[in-house]
Formats: structure tokens, C-alpha cells, sequence
């Protein structure tokens, strides 16, 4: 237990070797507290393989959690569990997925949480990875996201979520969104978008001191009065520019006392403003796209499903019930098949 520290084990622990315990007592310490990790820990000390070098323009990752955020869960006795998606969140994964690499990170298990992300992502278009609740730490007994384990730069991502309590490892990556309740006029989605938007726009080299100034406030709220206050400052400086262009020509019209065109010319986009239109130019292409493929979608969704139920039909688990009832097939011979004595030649029918 008190041995020096191998190389493996730093890598592992993700400790630099001047920061790792020195003394025997320290190391030993360390090292039967690992024993112990396997219960508060999670199950990988990299949640998340490295980033595709196709998704490089994606330079930002959006953790969204599940509970109260994109969908609601409600239980009566007459129907039982059922499960309402939010208002807008299609369009919110289909149309923020040009900009961040989508993961859900949620603490529920994968087993109740698979079936909610395959409605809300059923082609797996947008969502590209999951988290459940074995990648997450506990900590007194509760789940928490500890981001350190993701395997992704932090100045590089954002965490949703409705519970302050499941993100006190990194509260600078976290917005702490209010939770839906079910309202079917909810937009508090939608509102989310263009701040969300524009910081995979601008590329700011740290998100968390953007997520640090908006701490606390109305973001939507907040970000929609930044955004009014940068249009009017556009404007006024393209009519000064303009202005100075105009006191400067000469045009065969002004010299009769008419106006010349530029002056009666539209205000041009902010550079916002284009590159939103460009994003929505890309997700309506790609909705068109997906509409008219969805027939061939689903015709693969419900192969790959008939593979898996023929493959569970005749796999290991019925192959090993017939093995204990009619004895295992002979080497070389796949259960349920039949065979000819050596030798002999197959009889005919």
C-alpha cells in the first residue's frame, strides 16, 4: 500500500507526480480509499471517448439533463407513469446540435432514460452521446456530475440542468434552468436558444465567465436586452458611416436635388443577425432532408429491431435453456441443427 507511486496509478488518478502524496502513510491512504471508489465513483475515469475530428467545428459541448428540463413525468392511477415532451425541444436539440456537441447527462438509470431519449432523438441525429447514472458521483448519498471526469476541455462547456444540487462540482459550467411543471405554453426552451446561439457564434475562448455573469438573472430576459442594446449600436454606427459616405459623393441626382439610392438603403444585418440566418438556412435543410428520409429511417429502425429480437430469440440466453433441457450440441455444430453419424452420407428426403 505504501509503495511508490507507478505510472499507471498517476495516469490513472490523473496526478501529476509533484502533486501526488510523498510519505508511505499518504500513499497508503490514498490507496485504500480507491478500494471504496468503486461505490461513490463513477464507472470510468473518461465519461466521454475523444472528440470526432468530424465534430471539430463543434467546438463546445452542451450537457442537457433529462427530468423537468425536456420532458415531465406525471403518475395517476388511472394511467400510470406517462411522460409529456417540452414545448420546442425538438427544434432546440435539432438546431443547437449545429453548434455544440449534444450529451445528455442525467441521473436517472439507463434503463428509464433510453426509451425518453429515443423518442426525443429517435434517428440518433443530434444527441450524441449519454449519461446516466453511473457516470455520475455520489457524494452523502446523491448523484452529482462531476465534469472532471468527462474528458473535455471546461472552458469549453455548458451544463443544463433544474437541480443546484447535482452540478456543485462545477457551478461555474452550470445555468440552472427553472423546472417545467407540464405547461403546454411553456417557452422557456425557445427563450434559452439565442444566448445559447450566439456563444457558438462568437467562440468565446472561456464560456464560464459568461455563464458567471449571467449567475443568478433571467437569461433569456437578460441576454435579450445585450442583444436589443448591440442592434441599436449597429445602427447608429452604420448612419454615421453612411452619413460620411453620403456628405462625400456626388451623384447626377444629387446635383438636381434628388436622393440618391445608398440613402434610402436597409440597414445591414449584424454579424449575429447573418450567421443566424445561415444556421436556420442549415437546420431547415436539414429537417427538409430528414423529412423526406424518414420513411428509409424507419424502415432501418425496425430491421436493426428485428435483428435484435431474432438474435435474443435464438442467442446465448434460449441456446443455454436448451442446452440444460436437450444436452449441448456436439463441437462445431450450432444448436438446432441436426448432423449425420461420421462418415455417412445425408439421407434423402
Amino acid at each position: 500500500m505504501g509503495r511508490e507511486w507507478e505510472e499507471w496509478e498517476l495516469k490513472e488518478k490523473k496526478m501529476r507526480p509533484e502533486d501526488a502524496p510523498a510519505t508511505r502513510w499518504g500513499r497508503t491512504k490514498m490507496r485504500f480509499g480507491s478500494f471504496f471508489g468503486i461505490f461513490t465513483e463513477p464507472l470510468w475515469s473518461e465519461l466521454l471517448p475523444p472528440q470526432h475530428p468530424a465534430l471539430g467545428q463543434k467546438r463546445y459541448t452542451l450537457l442537457i439533463s433529462i427530468d423537468d428540463l425536456l420532458v415531465t413525468s406525471t403518475w395517476d392511477r388511472q394511467h400510470g407513469w406517462r411522460t409529456a415532451k417540452r414545448p420546442g425541444v425538438d427544434y432546440f436539440l435539432a438546431y443547437l446540435s449545429h453548434f455544440y456537441e449534444i450529451v445528455i447527462f442525467s441521473t436517472q438509470y439507463n434503463y428509464t432514460g433510453e426509451p425518453i431519449i429515443a423518442k426525443l432523438d429517435p434517428y440518433q441525429l443530434y444527441i450524441q452521446y449519454r449519461l446516466y447514472r453511473d457516470a455520475c458521483r455520489s457524494v452523502n448519498g446523491q448523484p452529482v456530475k462531476d465534469l472532471s471526469y468527462l474528458n473535455r476541455d471546461l472552458s469549453k462547456v455548458i451544463l443544463l440542468d433544474t437541480h443546484p444540487e447535482h452540478v456543485t462540482p462545477q457551478p461555474e459550467n452550470a445555468v440552472i434552468i427553472p423546472k417545467w411543471k407540464g405547461d403546454p405554453k411553456d417557452k422557456g426552451l425557445i427563450a434559452m436558444i439565442p444566448f445559447l446561439e450566439s456563444i457558438g457564434i462568437f467562440n468565446p475562448p472561456d464560456v464560464r465567465p459568461i455563464l458567471q455573469a449571467y449567475h443568478g438573472k433571467d437569461i433569456p430576459l437578460e441576454y435579450a436586452k445585450k442583444e436589443s442594446e448591440m442592434k441599436r449600436k449597429h445602427i447608429e454606427e452604420w448612419e454615421q458611416n453612411r452619413k460620411g459616405a453620403l456628405s462625400s459623393s456626388f451623384t447626377f441626382s444629387s446635383l438636381f436635388g434628388g436622393s440618391s439610392q445608398s440613402d434610402a438603403s436597409p440597414v445591414p444585418p449584424t454579424y449575429l443577425e447573418q450567421k443566424r440566418r445561415e444556421a436556420q438556412k442549415h437546420y431547415e435543410e436539414e429537417r427538409a432532408w430528414v423529412l423526406a428520409n424518414r420513411e428509409k429511417f424507419d424502415a432501418l429502425i425496425k430491421e436493426e429491431q428485428d435483428k435484435m429480437m431474432q438474435e435474443m430469440s435464438g442467442g446465448t440466453i434460449w441456446g443455454a435453456a436448451q442446452s440444460l433441457l436437450t444436452g449441448a450440441p456436439p463441437p462445431g455444430q450450432a444448436a438446432g441443427s441436426t448432423s449425420s453419424a461420421p462418415g455417412s452420407q445425408p439421407s434423402s428426403a
